[in-house]
């Protein structure tokens, strides 16, 4: 999963006039002048009420008129604060302790897990979480409207006033202030969704069918609809771990939060005529992935009525500097809870520091008119392969204003009106043209893009400086059809490359693809052990230009195809290809030679190969977007099954060798909960027939300074040549799991990773009989393996990695350790 949110905002705060009632804001101490943690802070006689933060501070509003605010904490006297003011902000105070509740006083600290009453109601809270709600049927359904708005924060005079804004003044019409930060805010943006929902718990099948989506300015740009999607993907408060932006967050209610949480039974009270207990939970230790917050809890069933989570300050997250949680649940009877309402919302910025300026990124779901135990057929919960209906994106304002669920306000009505008029902005056009750039690589011109603009300029040994220019037809995000192409001129070689392809999209609803394509130009071959039919694609490891030692085992290849994929289930892929390609070597250093009698007297120096191969390509839970003959992925945390069979043809088109060859590939991300990421991946692959140099399996070895996924980073190029392997990559990533344990790194967010890399393979002796090329035919037999530790997260975006050779570490020019580093953009 690959995002990244660019913050716009700089400066402050300004007075407005607000809609709020009654608001409060301060910091609460002890008589020592030591801030008091995560003390209940309410209105009197409500439920309005926040959790303060580590440091002692809140902030709370309502839309109600409130004379007294009540601080209370076990192990100190409960204080009550007369409001003079609808507005009454910083306030100090001031908690004394209670004597007379010094023998619980545990509880101020880590509380303990014996002889804890609100333990003891959390204990029972499991026991019933699979008798609650919707797990009480075997079937469900109902209504579901969603918005999500961002907005920029903290916003000033100074701020309104940058030339970046000049002609858009007019959209700081619409600042607002939040309810829960207190902060001033722009609404930038809206989308709204409404969908119907579908259960089947027997089964374990769920599917979501979207009804109407709108939002301002964009509405049929599937890229910002997916995005907005999957920032906020659906969660359960039930389960042990709660997903938000690709990490998982221990959940108040886990099994495991005794571990990680402080519990303590601060209230008892009826709610819509239900005897409730209010908790407060607070995390035992800084950087970990959890909240602070409370929850109320009926006394008979022990569902949820009400809960709130606030994200720890120091949670190993980047660019998310608050997220906040609200849901509320009605009783349909006497026994079942139902969620009816879910607000999340959190603040992106570049810095954690509480004067950070930022963006909100708001969503309000509400679930209504709920019905059970009405089974569906089978084919009801299969997902259409290629599912895109216009319609959706286009409803009338009229049908938004029936359909609803609940009325927009006057500023988010704004936020539609604002939009439209921006897009009529020459300043905001070009800023958007900025950003579609750095986002896709590709300078749109007309009809055609231009780009991949990152890839104009490469080195290495053969070709020298080599520079690029290419481009694709493009229409918009759903074109049928797609051409693309490129030219690149070498300095040193004096050679001019190039490469065509062309795709076009025969049957939507099966995604039948005829595709072709030719290609010439000087490769790295062997830098992946399973092949694939990427026409165009150019390998990193084709670049000396952030590498170290020899690069000029390049490969002139000409590589023509043409082939048909099918999609008949959606994420299962079948593809059909025809290819017929030359290799020859591209340098005098490096020979890809053979023999072609058995007396090993005649040599050739190139290949002429066709081949016909099938491959199986399977993705469950892939999430792509658009529709057309291109689609993009949403994120990279699915199985990846692939499996290929490929059968050389002698003679067709002077093909040199007969040959068969299987391949599987399995890759497998594993999110385990509090305690990171594990990514397997294991390849395997064998060819039947003899063959030379150039159509045997080069193990991947990765001579750049930087991280190549799959290849091995202390194995040079053309080290281990197999006609048969095995291969297994483990890597996990701890999240800052441990760091987090160690005071003085604890404050760094680093994250850690260990991994280890292993390959078995074989070469025959025919094969090996073949080679007339200057290179050694080494096969891993003994196993080469390596393993590495590395630490993630420095400045928010690079990664240093320590690797060390387990072994073959006799072998000449063996390296035994290496330090390879990676850029990336992470939450």
């Amino acid at each position: 999963m690959k995002k990244v949110i660019i913050v716009l905002i700089i400066a402050f705060c300004c007075p407005l006039f607000l809609q709020a009632q009654t608001k409060a804001s301060g910091q609460i101490k002890d008589k020592n002048n030591e801030a008091v943690p995560y003390s209940s802070v309410y209105f009197k006689n409500s439920t309005q009420g926040v959790i303060a933060n580590e440091s002692g501070k809140f902030y709370l509003e309502s839309q109600k008129d409130y004379d007294t605010l009540v601080v209370s904490f076990i192990g100190y006297k409960t204080k009550e604060i007369l409001l003079p003011k609808n507005t009454n902000l910083d306030l100090k105070v001031t908690l004394e302790e209670d004597n007379m509740l010094s023998e619980v006083k545990i509880y101020t600290g880590k509380t303990s897990k014996k002889d804890n009453p609100a333990l003891d109601i959390l204990r029972k809270i499991w026991a019933r979480k699979k008798q609650n709600g919707l797990h009480m049927f075997k079937q469900y359904e109902y209504d579901k409207y969603e918005k999500v708005e961002f907005d920029m924060n903290s916003i000033d005079s100074a701020f309104t006033k940058k030339r970046i804004f000049k002609g858009m003044e007019f959209i700081f019409d619409h600042i607002d202030t939040s309810s829960i930060t207190g902060k001033t805010y722009l609404p930038i943006f809206i989308n709204e969704r409404i969908s119907k929902v579908y259960g089947d718990n027997v089964r374990s099948k769920n599917i979501e069918k979207t009804t109407a989506n709108k939002n301002s300015g964009f509405n049929t740009n599937q890229h910002i609809i997916a995005f907005i999607k999957d920032l906020y993907a659906d969660y359960d408060i039930y389960n042990n771990y709660l997903k938000f932006f690709d990490k998982d967050f221990v959940s108040p209610l886990s099994r495991t939060g005794i571990n990680v949480y402080n519990y303590i039974l601060a209230d008892s009270a009826y709610i819509d005529n239900k005897w409730c207990y209010n908790i407060v939970y607070y995390p035992r230790r800084k950087n970990e992935l959890t909240f602070k917050g409370d929850f109320w809890v009926n006394d008979s069933t022990f569902a949820i009525k009400k809960i709130n989570l606030e994200a720890s300050k120091g949670a190993n997250i980047n660019w998310v500097k608050d997220i906040y949680i609200e849901q509320e649940f009605d009783v349909l009877n006497d026994s079942v809870f139902l969620l009816t309402k879910d607000y999340m919302m959190s603040d992106f910025s570049l810095s954690k520091k509480e004067k950070s300026k930022g963006v909100y990124g708001k969503r309000t779901t509400i679930y209504r008119d709920h019905v059970f135990d009405q089974p569906k057929e089978e084919k009801f919960y299969k997902e259409e392969v290629n599912d895109y209906n216009e319609s959706i994106y286009t409803k009338s304002d009229e049908f938004w204003q029936e359909y609803r669920f609940e009325p927009l306000s006057k500023d988010e009505l704004g936020i539609y009106k604002m939009l439209d008029t921006l897009q009529t902005v020459k300043r905001f056009k070009q800023l958007f043209s900025i950003g579609t750039v750095l986002a896709s690589e590709y300078i749109q011109i007309g009809k055609f893009d231009y780009g991949p603009i990152f890839s104009s300029f490469g080195y290495n040994d053969v070709e020298g400086i080599r520079l690029r220019t290419g481009g694709r037809t493009y229409f918009g995000p759903n074109d049928k059809w797609r051409l693309e192409g490129y030219t690149a001129y070498g300095f040193k070689d004096g050679q001019i490359k190039y490469g065509i392809s062309g795709k076009i999209l025969l049957d939507t609803p099966n995604r039948l693809i005829l595709f072709a394509g030719n290609r010439r130009d000087i490769e790295q071959i062997g830098v992946s052990l399973t092949e694939t039919n990427d026409i165009l694609g150019r390998s990193f490891a084709s670049s000396s230009l952030f590498a170290s030692g020899d690069n000029s085992k390049l490969t002139s290849i000409n590589l023509s195809s043409i082939g048909l994929e099918i999609e008949p289930v959606k994420n299962l892929k079948f593809t059909s290809t025809f290819t017929y390609r030359t290799l020859k070597s591209a340098s005098e250093t490096f020979s890809l030679d053979y023999y072609t009698d058995k007396e090993n007297d005649i040599t050739k120096s190139d290949v002429t190969q066709s081949e016909v191969s099938m491959a199986i390509d399977y993705t469950p839970n892939k999430r792509t977007i658009g529709v057309g003959v291109d689609r993009t992925d949403v994120d990279q945390n699915y199985a990846h099954v692939f499996l290929k069979y490929s059968q050389g043809l002698q003679g067709v088109f002077d093909s040199d060798f007969d040959y068969q060859r299987l391949q599987l590939y399995y890759r497998q991300p594993l999110l385990l909960g509090g305690f990171g990421r594990l990514t397997s991946t294991f390849e395997a692959g064998k060819t039947f027939g003899e063959v030379p140099l150039g159509l045997l399996n080069v193990i991947p070895g990765n001579q750049s300074y930087f991280l190549i996924e799959n290849a091995y980073s202390l194995m040079s190029y053309y080290e281990f040549v197999t006609d048969e392997y095995l291969s297994l990559h483990f890597e996990h990533n701890f999240n800052g799991r441990l760091f987090s344990r160690i005071p003085l790194l604890r404050d760094l967010n680093l994250r850690e990773i260990i991994g280890i890399r292993g390959v078995y393979g074989r070469i025959s002796d025919e094969n090996k009989a073949l080679n007339a090329s200057n290179i050694t035919y080494r096969a891993p037999e003994d196993v080469y393996w390596e393993y590495h530790a590395g630490v993630g997260n420095i400045f928010k975006f690079f990664r240093i990695d320590f690797s060390w050779r387990g072994s073959y570490l006799d072998l000449p020019d063996a390296k035994r350790f290496g330090i390879k580093g990676s850029f990336g953009f992470y939450f």
